[in-house]
């Protein structure tokens, strides 16, 4: 798939306007194709000095996987309640269930050049902040703390591989409601790397 310049995606609406949204972007393909989709589109508008998130759904298929085409802008308080709704949906579907459809956000590669996909069906959203466990936390200035101390990303892998041995400890990913959708994009993409199965995540 060509490579977005500006890393843009560009649609093509109904009344013949064209939208755009502003991708994340990373320098890695998790996932670099996905067959028998269909788009979600969030847009980043403006009303005043408030940001709202537009989302338009018409093409969505319940059969198929969903990729959500996300403006990066967007903060993750605005974002996450919309995705879990669709979630929540897909996942309570009965008659038109596909146990194959699958959830990817969209995002570019700016390495490959290209149009790249993270499958996040396995993960669950909360919007509070973790009760119990040991919370791993993201700010909005994309600081990660654990346990009152700021770690970098190759320090708290280390970490994390280390902890994570001890099956007896619940390890919790929290994000700042008002960290922006193309920084979670980012992070998301390295605890994905981390192999956690079916794990919850929290927006406070």
């Amino acid at each position: 798939m060509k490579y977005f310049s500006f890393i843009f995606l560009f649609i093509l609406i109904s009344c013949g306007n064209k939208e755009d949204i502003l991708l994340p972007k990373s320098d890695v393909t998790v996932v670099s194709n996905v067959l028998d989709h269909s788009p979600i589109y969030v847009f980043y508008r403006t009303k005043g000095k408030d940001t709202l998130a537009e989302v338009n759904k018409r093409n969505e298929i319940i059969s198929t996987s969903w990729i959500f085409n996300i403006d990066k802008r967007l903060p993750l308080r605005l974002v996450i309640p919309e995705v879990m709704k669709l979630q929540e949906r897909k996942r309570n579907e009965v008659a038109h269930k596909n146990e194959l459809a699958e959830n990817y956000y969209s995002y570019a590669d700016s390495i490959g050049k290209n149009l790249a996909f993270l499958p996040f069906t396995k993960v669950y959203y909360k919007m509070e902040k973790p009760k119990s466990g040991v919370v791993v936390f993201f700010d909005k200035n994309n600081e990660i703390w654990v346990n009152g101390l700021i770690l970098k990303k190759d320090k708290l892998e280390n970490f994390l591989n280390e902890f994570l041995k001890d099956k007896s400890t619940n390890y919790l990913f929290c994000f700042a409601k008002d960290l922006n959708f193309g920084s979670y994009v980012q992070d998301e993409i390295f605890i994905q790397s981390l192999k956690i199965e079916n794990k919850e995540e929290f927006v406070d």
